[in-house]
């Protein structure tokens, strides 16, 4: 049996060009979400979910997503986490320009966020190995740099926490103007939530 159904995609949050999926068709509207992250009230202004002044009646929604398990009891919102994150970095760095900070992130994309936050807030750029990697992205090339003499780190190395447990960046750095650094490591990571008690 043939059907025509409308597929209107939807952002999905979870990293740049990532999206969710809404099948709509004569047996009903169904939403494929994939991995997403939406902050509360963000599926309320999506006006491609609503039909005039109400939310369309979805029949199914997969989830397809890492979390969608009893054992991720609370995940903090991305605002409580990047108030955590910030309030480390800032009482960090502050302390002396030796001061600086390694953001270990496993995947190379989903962190613009918070490196423009960090950015923004501190005014201290994110040193990254290449931008070419983020020239779609023009609203973040302002907030990251290839220049290793900045206090805070994303970069990365395959071997990157055996950098890290030598007082090494990934990037090789140990020390400026002669100076040791001292280094903290931030791993931004959901999965922390999951092996942890409530």
């Amino acid at each position: 049996q043939k059907e025509d159904i409308e597929v209107t995609l939807l952002p999905a949050g979870h990293c740049p060009g990532s999206v969710m999926f809404l099948f709509e068709g004569e047996n009903g509207t169904v939403l494929y979400t994939g991995d997403f992250r939406l902050a509360k009230g963000e599926a309320a202004r999506m006006a491609l979910l609503h039909s005039g002044t109400r939310v369309k009646d979805i029949r199914s929604v997969y989830l397809d997503t890492t979390f969608c398990d009893p054992k991720f009891y609370h995940i903090p919102s991305r605002e409580e986490c990047l108030n955590g994150i910030l309030e480390l970095v800032r009482s960090w760095t502050s302390l002396t320009r030796y001061h600086v900070v390694w953001l270990n992130c496993k995947a190379a994309y989903g962190y613009e966020y918070l490196f423009i936050n960090l950015s923004e807030e501190l005014g201290i750029k994110v040193h990254v190995n290449r931008l070419d990697m983020f020239r779609n992205m023009p609203e973040i090339l302002y907030h990251i740099t290839t220049d290793r003499h900045t206090q805070i780190h994303a970069c990365r190395h395959p071997r990157d926490d055996d950098c890290f447990r030598w007082n090494r960046l990934p990037c090789g750095m140990t020390c400026q103007n002669g100076t040791p650094l001292h280094i903290i490591s931030i791993k931004p990571s959901t999965m922390w939530f999951g092996e942890r008690m409530k």
